[in-house]
């Protein structure tokens, strides 16, 4: 199915406030996943939303936490969101780093025990609007791995993020990326539609590479991006955002449980500390202009720069509307009924 962005998160809103949360939380939840689909990643978008519901009556997710402030050395913050929406108490470590960065030109912020983060980009958008280059290294605990290490088909990690983002006199440098092949959430979409997987992304349990994104399911695991780059940057994001910010890695078996939890640990800093805003802008454009001028490749129609497919996708998502696969939108309506939506009240929404 086709849907418009503005019911989809009119929609996605409804559900958050019969889960009973606050307005502001459940708009700022809503608006972060719609969003995602708009950009074109539908792993962190909409189809969150079972998971999210799940967790919150099982007294997993806080859905009215806000982020607190458990140290404050100078530059360094250490916040926890309460296992709190991620969305929010994610923005909240963010806007608190921001500031600091500010009145310090640098801010390291670690953001332990946030609920699902969701698109990681986010943040780092977040940042480059207020004129900062952010790094993000994240990780991901509270359920069973599903990521094998380079050179091992036994999973041992998550799809552990990395973000980059970098301010430009026009549209901001994002690079957003799991350091798995792929990120699991698109192997659950390709799951629900059918679909195979990229090859190379996915192997069976007995460590065979496969396109079927039902052997997750079946004992398989993701593999890393790159092989051993990507396996050793997966490595690095648990160790700076799981170690360091959040004492909690995937190693403390006893949590794997029913969760999705988020550690972030987040350099932001403002360009005017070393040779000045001006001069940094001017590199950042006078870049841009020499790799685009390259001449494309076959199939391309420009050099491709980070965030370029994100932007495409969104102007295209917001005239012709966001695709939905029936069985993502039929969790979606269960997930809705159990928070609290009559049948007619989904109906309406899907008409």
């Amino acid at each position: 199915m086709i849907i418009d962005h503005l019911k989809l998160k009119s929609f996605a809103q409804t559900i958050f406030e019969r889960l009973g949360t606050e307005p502001d939380k459940a708009l700022e939840t809503a608006a972060h996943l719609v969003e995602a689909n708009l950009k074109g990643h539908d792993s962190h978008g909409v189809g969150m939303i079972p998971n999210y519901v799940g967790s919150a009556l099982r007294g997993g997710l806080k859905v009215n936490e806000n982020a607190s402030v458990l140290k404050d050395h100078g530059a360094v913050l250490l916040t926890d969101g309460g296992f709190g929406l991620g969305q929010v108490v994610g923005r909240q470590a963010t806007d608190l780093g921001i500031e600091k960065a500010k009145q310090l030109g640098l801010a390291c912020v670690g953001a332990r025990n946030n609920y699902h983060l969701g698109r990681i980009g986010t943040y780092a958008e977040h940042c480059v609007a207020a004129g900062m280059v952010s790094i993000h290294f994240v990780n991901v605990v509270g359920h069973p791995p599903f990521v094998s290490l380079w050179g091992s088909r036994e999973k041992r990690l998550q799809t552990n993020p990395f973000c980059c983002g970098v301010p430009t006199e026009s549209a901001p440098l994002i690079l957003d990326m799991a350091t798995s092949a792929i990120a699991l959430g698109k192997v659950r979409v390709a799951n629900m539609k059918g679909e195979p997987v990229p090859e190379g992304a996915l192997f069976d349990a007995a460590g065979r590479p496969t396109q079927d994104a039902n052997a997750i399911a079946e004992g398989g695991s993701l593999g890393p991006f790159g092989g051993h780059k990507g396996s050793g940057l997966a490595l690095m994001c648990e160790l700076l955002g799981g170690a360091l910010a959040g004492e909690w890695t995937m190693q403390d078996l006893d949590k794997q449980q029913e969760m999705t939890v988020n550690h972030m640990l987040m350099l932001i800093l403002d360009p005017d500390v070393f040779g000045g805003a001006a001069g940094f802008a001017r590199e950042v454009a006078g870049m841009q202009a020499y790799a685009r001028s390259a001449a494309p490749a076959e199939g391309f129609d420009q050099v491709q720069l980070p965030g370029d497919p994100e932007r495409a996708s969104r102007a295209h998502r917001l005239t012709q509307g966001i695709p939905i696969d029936e069985q993502s939108w039929g969790a979606i309506c269960s997930a809705a009924e159990k928070a609290g939506l009559s049948r007619s009240e989904i109906e309406a929404f899907e008409a």
